[in-house]
């Protein structure tokens, strides 16, 4: 377990839990958009990771970004680690689509969190954790 960011979990959806990291969506409807939550306490940076763990979280990130494109059409993954508000270690994979609401600039800043409606979301989440199970990735090495 991790003691999670109180801003990660207003703003997002736990999908399901990888090796390494929790997958959330975030709860946002005008973008498709995980947040990989790595399970490791006190980590802020990618290089407060393992070199086992770091390669796990890029294969992670992989996944995501295929989990999004296996949604619909994708023009652009946008992956970032910023962490300037939220010093937890996290990964976003936002799946952008050209002339979406923030497009071509960052989603964060961009307008109003429109959360998803409640059908919907778990709908969402039903193919995401379905298309996760079947592209398992393997457990964390010791």
């Amino acid at each position: 377990m991790i003691d999670l960011d109180p801003r990660l979990a207003a703003d997002s959806v736990l999908v399901a839990d990888g090796p390494l990291s929790q997958f959330r969506l975030m709860d946002d409807a005008r973008f498709p958009w995980l947040v990989l939550v790595p399970r490791v306490p006190g980590a802020t940076e990618w290089i407060d990771l393992a070199g086992d763990a770091q390669r796990l979280l890029l294969a992670e990130v992989n996944l995501a970004g295929r989990l999004l494109r296996g949604l619909g059409p994708v023009h652009k993954l946008n992956v970032g680690a910023l962490g300037n508000v939220v010093r937890q270690l996290h990964v976003h994979v936002v799946a952008r689509q050209e002339g979406d609401a923030a497009w071509p600039g960052p989603v964060w800043g961009a307008g109003l969190r429109q959360p998803y409606v409640a059908d919907r979301r778990e709908a969402l989440l039903s193919s995401l954790r379905s298309a996760l199970a079947a592209a398992a990735l393997p457990p964390e090495s010791a």
